[in-house]
């Protein structure tokens, strides 16, 4: 969900480069025109569901009839096809809640259980009408709520039963639903794109404030977005990311720097945001495949390289992509 985006941009001087310390100056969006029709580098590849289409008696496949490309935002912090991370209307906050989650172990899988709430700080949410963040989120329309300012952050029943040991499929999968992982904090991530009312699909951190730890929730779900290990460890400077969450085929995702300390690019990385290298994993370090956050759409997962595990909450009730 998107906002009016008839903002223009503005031109921008060349950003410095980053090395994958601290925050980058900036992420690197995706152009209008991004193929969403299969796996491939530097794009995201939904399953091609049958949707409704808001206001009409008809319906419409994702990928196929619609939304076969991503259109790249114009709000202020979209600048020459870089979000400018100083320049995002960030939801203002830092919310503590009471996170429960824990993680346990068998010798075939990993259960992760909680109730949604992240440990790290929230933004405020409904947000303040007197925010920059706020009309961005008013003009959006939420089933159940005025508008998408309303949409508060909910507990849920977060049950996902994981494999210890991950196998690559032969071929990429598609994304089924919006949540593609489970961060070490006790949240979610969502899939990186974000509907207009139309349809549209962009770069949800293009097109949308978040929190100041890249997160805010949709249907009650609070879920990180693009740089959302900013609030996850970030282990020592110069040194491999260490792990951060695990994707929904199990795999684990990483921070931004590879074994020789440096920031991994999407150049390094396959169609589904991945890669296969030395990393700690069930505690030991193995070469193993594995996803890479890092500030080149689609920042986090593209495709699932192993079989995706649906939660029953999202195969009852949370929307399908």
């Amino acid at each position: 969900m998107v906002a009016s985006l008839g903002l223009g941009t503005t031109s921008a001087s060349a950003a410095p480069g980053w090395d994958g310390n601290g925050a980058p100056p900036f992420l690197k969006t995706a152009p209008t025109g991004t193929p969403l029709t299969g796996p491939a580098k530097n794009t995201f590849f939904p399953c091609h569901d049958t949707i409704p289409i808001p206001g009409t008696d008809m319906t419409a496949t994702i990928g196929k009839t619609i939304a076969t490309q991503l259109v790249q935002a114009q709000t202020p912090w979209v600048q020459d096809g870089k979000v400018i991370l100083s320049k995002i209307a960030t939801v203002p906050g830092k919310v503590k809640r009471k996170s429960i989650f824990k993680v346990t172990e068998t010798k075939t899988t990993r259960h992760l259980k909680g109730n949604g709430i992240p440990s790290t700080p929230m933004g405020i949410f409904p947000i303040p009408q007197n925010s920059a963040a706020y009309s961005y989120y008013a003009a959006l329309p939420a089933q159940g709520y005025a508008n998408a300012a309303e949409i508060p952050v909910n507990e849920w029943d977060l049950d996902v039963t994981l494999p210890l040991n991950p196998k690559a499929s032969a071929k990429p999968h598609c994304i089924p639903t919006l949540m593609t992982g489970i961060t070490l904090t006790g949240a979610a991530w969502h899939a990186e794109v974000a509907p207009d009312s139309k349809l549209n699909l962009y770069d949800p951190n293009a097109a949308l404030p978040t929190d100041s730890c890249f997160g805010h929730p949709y249907v009650g779900e609070y879920h990180y977005h693009g740089y959302s290990w900013k609030c996850m460890d970030q282990g020592k400077a110069g040194q491999q990311s260490p792990l951060v969450g695990y994707a929904m085929d199990g795999f684990g995702v990483y921070g931004p720097r590879g074994a020789n300390g440096k920031v991994v690019t999407n150049a390094q990385l396959d169609e589904c945001h991945g890669m296969v290298s030395e990393v700690m994993f069930n505690g030991k370090m193995q070469k193993i495949y594995h996803y890479v956050l890092n500030n080149e759409y689609p920042y986090s997962i593209g495709c699932f390289r192993g079989t995706p595990h649906i939660p029953m909450k999202d195969m009852a009730q949370a929307p399908k992509l």
